[in-house]
């Protein structure tokens, strides 16, 4: 999704979530509307408790656990019960607990500050996460049902709602080298729920969040990006331990364990402990695998023990740390001139010389696919390609968002310039143009607008190796089947998880 622009950027599923009772503006409306109706058709046999918004809504109170901890769940519903189902989703969704008698329901105040505070709803109910549950994504079913008992005349009606949380492995590096760390700074920075997100255009009143809080229903993207290359990985015979973004923050431990680290799809957010850690990591030989665009692009700073995150973006100059001076810690782009620390001596590329393809406006008619220039590098082994050569066009694999460097070209070959922190050893496979919006060049003072750069896939080696795909659309390739998308992961994968 868009990371500069706040008034042009699409949801990836509605959740405006402003509203009584707690129901999405379309199911809101929808039942009030059949609601109103039924009052002008049977008006003495309604009444205003009856015609309420029927709803239920909930989240996990950690984003991460490890198994033997107890995982809490925190629901609100104008339900008298509910019931909850736990699924681990992968090549295919595996329910592994489900409530064997519904559970007693309570509706709980939305708090003013909900999206930057949390709820503080209390714990509806209590799972210990059993020692046999594998690490993985989980997808929580919340379901209620007024079975009809109160609202006789209008029958039953149902609905449920989604939260998940992650479970980290029991033994972590015992079973797979391989780490992936979802995108779920991410996923909060975009949540509206009770507001504002980090974006003015699904903000309430078009307002622009600086702090959001993981206590509230969440909003998920791992569906859109990580799911299909979790469900390719786990069909191609890969076991994959995982973690959250915050875990690289708070259990550092954790990489150790492990040779391979990922990140996949739409890995925007990242505190300077985050970074800090996986730099380390890589310095002391770890690898990283980067099947992900617009990574690392804003600095964010975990509060509340990781429970809530404060951005400021491009309103950086509002930040207190900025009247502080403390530029290291400044919550905007990694790449801002006051930071001094762009995401390409991390990841080796970034979205300064990014951009979009196939969004925005941005080369909406050109297929969204790379061209091959070294072809002979072991990336490419297996997938019968020869200079010139272009590939994941069909499955636009480069989008929505993608990471660039500054180039200049040798005999039709590019190179970084290495003038935006691109590390000396960083050599670019393959490329695409990209372009950012006009309108995002405004935020940031010393970009010039109009400028064309080029997604860059490529790798560095800097203790560890680190490969970057640089866009957030690699697991639609995935997804496709297509063959050299396919070879590719599958080489990096082999390659850098020994």
């Amino acid at each position: 999704m868009s990371t500069m622009k706040n008034s042009k950027k699409k949801e990836l599923r509605p959740a405006l979530q402003d509203r009584p009772g707690g129901s999405s503006r379309r199911q809101f409306l929808r039942q009030t509307t059949v609601a109103g109706v039924a009052a002008l058709l049977l008006p003495q046999r309604l009444t205003a408790e009856e015609t309420r918004p029927f709803f239920i809504e909930g989240y996990a109170g950690q984003t991460s656990y490890a198994p033997g901890e107890e995982v809490t769940f925190h629901v609100s519903t104008s339900a008298p019960k509910f019931t909850l189902e736990i699924a681990r989703m992968g090549l295919k969704a595996e329910v592994v607990w489900a409530t064997k008698t519904p559970v007693p329901g309570a509706e709980h105040p939305i708090p003013e500050n909900a999206s930057s505070h949390g709820c503080g709803w209390p714990a509806a109910l209590t799972v210990k996460i059993p020692a046999d549950w594998r690490s993985g994504y989980y997808s929580v079913t919340m379901r209620a049902s007024d079975s009809g008992e109160k609202f006789v005349h209008r029958g039953s009606r149902k609905m449920q709602a989604d939260c998940y949380f992650v479970v980290r492995s029991a033994a972590p590096g015992r079973d797979t080298k391989i780490l992936l760390q979802l995108s779920t700074n991410t996923y909060n920075a975009y949540n509206n729920w009770g507001g504002t997100s980090l974006y003015a255009y699904n903000g309430r009143g078009n307002v622009q969040g600086n702090r959001v809080s993981i206590e509230r229903p969440p909003s998920s993207q791992f569906a859109v990006w990580e799911l299909p290359f979790v469900q390719w990985a786990e069909r191609n015979g890969y076991q994959i331990d995982y973690s959250a973004n915050s875990d690289l923050e708070f259990r550092p431990e954790l990489l150790q364990r492990y040779r391979l680290v990922l990140s996949v799809g739409h890995d925007e957010y990242w505190s300077g402990s985050m970074r800090d850690n996986l730099e380390r990591f890589i310095g002391n030989g770890g690898n990283v695998a980067f099947f992900s665009g617009n990574t690392c692009c804003w600095q964010v700073r975990s509060e509340d023990q990781g429970r809530a995150l404060t951005c400021f973006k491009q309103n950086y100059f509002v930040d207190p740390a900025f009247s502080a001076r403390e530029f290291k810690t400044l919550s905007t782009a990694w790449s801002h001139h006051l930071l001094k620390r762009p995401e390409n001596q991390l990841t080796g590329v970034g979205f300064l010389w990014g951009g979009f393809r196939r969004s925005h406006g941005q080369f909406m008619d050109d297929p969204a696919e790379y061209t091959v220039h070294r072809p002979e590098h072991w990336v490419f082994q297996g997938a019968g390609l020869k200079r010139g050569d272009v590939f994941g066009g069909k499955d636009t694999i480069v989008g929505y968002e993608a990471d660039g460097c500054e180039l200049e070209w040798r005999d039709g070959l590019p190179f970084p310039t290495h003038k935006d922190g691109t590390p000396e050893t960083f050599t670019v496979l393959s490329t695409c143009p990209v372009r950012w919006h006009p309108d995002d060049c405004e935020w940031y003072e010393r970009w010039e607008k109009g400028r064309t750069g080029a997604a860059c896939m490529g790798l560095y080696t800097r203790g560890g190796t680190v490969f970057n795909a640089a866009t957030t659309d690699w697991s639609h390739g995935l997804l496709g089947a297509d063959k050299v998308v396919e070879r590719i992961t599958k080489n990096v994968l082999d390659h850098l998880s020994k």
